[in-house]
């Protein structure tokens, strides 16, 4: 196209729509310098600018244009996500942006800060205006940066900057006055300590070191910022300058890579960089010939042997020498592309590092075919880029939002590895108690052919022997720290923690069991942001990859330890894989539907089984009075709705009965924790107002802003009106039958069914509360069932028998329902 390019991105009309986000520190009190992160919002999706294609073609609209091209000057033709700026330098990156939603803070990188009058208040009053020179006598009025990058195309009509000279003294002709470029070549010269001959209007600057570093700093400015015109003179007398070069050689050893980068110009000896180094000299001399050694390629060198050691504080040394483990491979990649070097990595290298950072490169993973026929396109990714890291003994986190399918994921790369491995070890999966039930079901319903044991509650294995006789076991964090002796005797061929949360203190027994388990290959699954917290990711990292990430010294500045924490994110990254909804929208229905199963603990379920018990008795007893139908069907009906409620929370029959003791409640804290996590919002369901009564006490406990509706609820409309618009309120507590119809809560997309409903239109019909024209979001429904209870009874006569569920579920002319003693005893558990 015409008109000013990128050298980073090609830039088409027809190409994605690409636009830049800025994220600031909270506080820019007194700062120099300013860390500053840059992110690429493209389809919905934000990505560090590193992971931007080079080929594929973008579309920017001209402020953002102007951004790229600003961070590419800054950048020395590169974009990068992480800076520090100077005060002038954000100045001027700010300026192009005015008025847009495009400048976050890193605390609240959702909300972008907003603008009054052309400013940012909290980050323009701390930018102090530069001192601005006095205008010569008919002197053009200062072009601003911004102006000149946009306008780079019109120069070339205009005469341009001149250099001459040779390796004793430079001599430069500034650009016409009328250029754009003026002002900025004006203040290179001055700044470099050039002085004008006024009998010439040339620029001098006389003196061989003087012009030497000069050379070494600026002179690919030159040529491609002010696009100088070099005169045939300074061509033939610089013709023997010529520029160092890295070197970089890896050697492949059993357990990792044997690295070594190296300044280098033939002739040179290792030892005269050192002392050009030393000095602050950016040139050797050797006869008549010049090596420059040039700053921006000393910087970049050094800050990748910094990135690759993990020394911040390393003096740059013309010669660095490291092996580098397996697992630092996609790191150290990243590190060695600002030398465009990493295509010079051998292919065993490559092949290990290059899936991780551009997942179209994944080999798929051997998935059973019955299986891989029921995923999603992203499903099937996401189980390659797990066999991926197990087949070159890497862990990982896969930490897709919640809704995504993480468990059928993990399932397939675990039937994946049973099909290939001529090993017989087992599989492990460890989860919340709350959720081993939903485990057992999943993998019955995806993965029926693996031989599956679930340890958990009174059926344990004997013996860590008898672990061999299974493809894949079930248990829960709790079980595995009480049976830790016998865990850390099998031998896994990969273990699976959900809910990593869980275990992100490393200091808490679940951390320890799990870290304990004696297993090839190690994984995590959360819904859960985890990048959040340095120290949590360093606890997770210690069970997937342990000694990946090290712990910083103690007493470093505030800057060293930013970058060190720079440094560890970016270890990170490659193994972890979390994307959203958005990012998958495509492959996604407009509505997600799970049924979490959840399995009793010991007291719900003796409490539960005497529920039960007491319900059967006093239907048997009725029978045998020989009572009138009307009359049993009034007892059924009570008694049923003390076995709902028993499913629900003890406490709702028994005021004295333990929290702790409710499945459902330990499954609604993990949803909403994740939920909440992941941004999300989300309206609760319940048929009964003294369980939605109880949720709010404990919504009150975390200290969560909630809103509230059943019955008696008078400004129904008001509240739904308050929570569209207020992002603050996170969760609606709403009772099933007030709130069922009639409703647009869009500003919600997460909806959780806290106890079943005879008729599944009705449920479908709260969903629909969120998911509703307007809605621009995929909606996430989670029903919540107690295993083995009346409520998976329910759930399995919801399609047969709905009918009868309606006669037993409403009150109101129970009495001459239509129902049979076998339906009866067959909801009562008979």
């Amino acid at each position: 196209m015409d008109g000013p390019q990128l050298n980073s991105l090609s830039i088409d009309p027809e190409g994605k729509p690409l636009s830049f986000r800025v994220l600031l520190p909270p506080k820019l009190d007194g700062r120099n310098t300013i860390p500053t992160k840059i992110e690429a919002a493209i389809g919905g999706e934000n990505l560090p600018l590193e992971r931007l294609s080079k080929t594929e073609p973008y579309w920017l609209d001209p402020p953002h244009f102007l951004a790229a091209m600003l961070l590419e000057n800054w950048c020395q033709g590169k974009l990068a996500s992480i800076l520090m700026l100077t005060q002038d330098q954000l100045r001027q990156l700010l300026q192009p942006l005015e008025g847009r939603p495009a400048i976050f803070s890193v605390r609240d990188p959702k909300k972008p800060l907003p603008w009054q009058d052309g400013k940012l208040p909290g980050v323009h009053e701390y930018l102090v205006t530069p001192k601005k020179e006095e205008p010569k006598p008919k002197a053009a009025p200062k072009k601003k940066k911004t102006e000149s990058i946009a306008s780079r195309s019109r120069d070339m009509d205009l005469s341009p900057m001149e250099v001459d000279g040779s390796t004793h003294f430079i001599a430069i002709t500034l650009p016409s006055r009328e250029s754009s470029s003026y002002q900025e070549a004006l203040d290179l010269v001055k700044d470099g300590g050039f002085r004008l001959e006024p009998s010439n209007r040339k620029w001098w600057l006389r003196d061989q070191h003087k012009t030497l570093q000069f050379l070494s700093e600026h002179w690919d400015h030159l040529e491609n910022r002010y696009r100088a015109r070099f005169t045939k003179n300074f061509q033939q007398r610089t013709a023997k300058i010529r520029r160092a070069g890295i070197a970089f050689k890896a050697e492949e050893k059993h357990d990792g890579f044997d690295v070594e980068l190296r300044l280098e110009s033939p002739g040179i000896a290792n030892e005269r960089f050192s002392e050009a180094i030393a000095k602050g000299q950016a040139y050797l001399t050797e006869g008549d010939n010049v090596i420059l050694v040039e700053s921006a390629k000393l910087n970049r060198f050094a800050e990748a042997t910094r990135k690759i050691s993990g020394d911040e504080q390393a003096a740059p040394t013309p010669k660095f020498q490291r092996r580098l483990a397996h697992a630092e491979l996609a790191s150290a990649t990243e590190a060695l592309e600002p030398l465009d070097l990493a295509e010079q990595a051998p292919e065993e290298w490559q092949r290990r590092s290059s899936a991780l950072r551009d997942l179209s490169g994944l080999e798929s993973a051997p998935i059973p075919k019955e299986l891989a026929e029921r995923l999603r396109p992203y499903q099937r990714i996401g189980a390659s880029w797990l066999w991926h890291l197990y087949r070159n003994g890497l862990g990982g986190i896969l930490a897709d939002e919640m809704g995504l399918g993480k468990t059928v994921q993990a399932l397939a790369v675990m039937a994946s590895i049973q099909s290939s491995s001529k090993e017989k070890q087992p599989c492990l999966i460890v989860c919340p108690a709350g959720l081993v039930e939903n485990w057992r079901r999943e993998a019955m319903a995806f993965t029926p052919w693996l031989k599956t044991f679930v340890h958990h509650g009174t059926k344990r294995l004997d013996s860590y022997e008898q672990a061999a006789d299974y493809d894949l076991i079930i248990t829960s964090y709790g079980t595995l720290t009480r049976d830790a002796a016998l865990f850390h005797k099998v031998a896994f061929t990969g273990a699976f923690g959900d809910e990593a949360q869980h275990v992100k203190n490393r200091q808490t027994r679940n951390a320890k069991a799990l870290r304990g388990l004696n297993a090839k290959r190690r994984f995590l699954l959360t819904g859960t942001p985890v990048e959040n917290s340095l120290d949590d990711l360093r606890s997770l990292f210690e069970f997937i990859l342990p000694g990946y990430l090290k712990k910083p010294l103690p007493n470093l500045s505030r800057d060293e330890r930013d970058w060190q924490n720079k440094r560890l994110r970016e270890r990170a990254a490659p193994y972890i894989l979390r994307r959203s909804k958005k990012s998958v929208a495509p492959e996604l229905p407009d509505k997600i539907e799970q049924t979490i199963y959840c399995e009793l603990g010991p007291k719900q379920q003796n409490f539960y089984r005497n529920v039960e018990q007491t319900a059967r008795r006093e239907v048997f007893e009725l029978e045998m009075a020989k009572a009138s139908e009307g009359r049993l069907r009034i007892a059924a009906f009570k008694e049923l709705l003390r076995l709902r409620q028993a499913c629900i929370d003890p406490r709702l029959i028994d005021e004295k009965e333990d929290a702790a003791h409710s499945a459902k409640l330990g499954a609604f804290r993990e949803i909403m924790e994740e939920a909440l996590d992941g941004g999300h919002r989300i309206l609760v369901f319940s048929q009964f107002t003294s369980a939605l009564a109880l949720l709010k006490k404990e919504l009150q406990t975390q200290e969560l802003p909630f809103l509230y509706l059943d019955g008696k609820t008078k400004n129904r409309a008001a509240l739904c009106q308050q929570f569209n618009e207020d992002d603050e309120i996170p969760v609606f507590l709403i009772s099933l039958k007030a709130g069922g119809v009639g409703l647009n809560l869009t500003g919600a997309d997460t909806v959780i069914h806290y106890d079943p409903w005879w008729n599944p239109a009705v449920e479908a019909q709260a969903t629909d509360r969120a998911h509703r024209i307007g809605q621009t979001r995929v909606v996430t429904s989670y029903k919540l069932i107690c295993s083995e209870t009346v409520e998976e009874r329910v759930l399995a006569l919801q399609q047969s028998k709905s009918a009868l569920l309606r006669d037993v579920f409403e009150a109101s002319d129970v009495a001459n329902a239509k129902i049979g003693l076998d339906d009866l005893k067959s909801l009562l558990g008979e």
